[in-house]
């Protein structure tokens, strides 16, 4: 069964750092696109960060310059380190990957982690 499963999520001040771990199982790929989004309550989840099965990031722009996406395609495994964290930054933080199905209409299979919880206090 295709699953993302968080962790590394916590309390932390202000100025620090956590690093966010996310592990895919079942028949998703090694080679997926993986990112990180996040939701606030009573706001929109947004983009955080993503990351090809080639390596190439990209970063919403809040958090360049303070986190980065990495991977380890041979552990099926997404990581995102972040730094600097501010109180903005509280929120749940889900893993997400992709397979393409049909390129030309840009349908795909994709799959949720269950979320895990930063908070940064002030």
């Amino acid at each position: 069964q295709e699953r993302l499963v968080e962790s590394g999520g916590g309390l932390v001040q202000a100025g620090g750092s956590l690093r966010l771990s996310c592990t895919a199982s079942g028949g998703i790929f090694s080679s997926n696109p993986m990112g990180w989004y996040r939701q606030a309550p009573g706001k929109q989840r947004e983009l955080v960060a993503t990351i090809s099965g080639g390596g190439t990031t990209d970063y919403g722009d809040s958090v360049k310059g303070r986190f980065t996406i990495s991977r380890d395609n041979a552990k099926k495994t997404v990581y995102l380190q972040m730094n600097s964290l501010k109180p903005e930054d509280t929120a749940v933080y889900y893993c997400h990957t992709y397979s393409i199905v049909d390129i030309t209409i840009d349908l795909r299979n994709e799959f949720w982690g269950q979320g895990t919880q930063v908070t940064v206090s002030s």
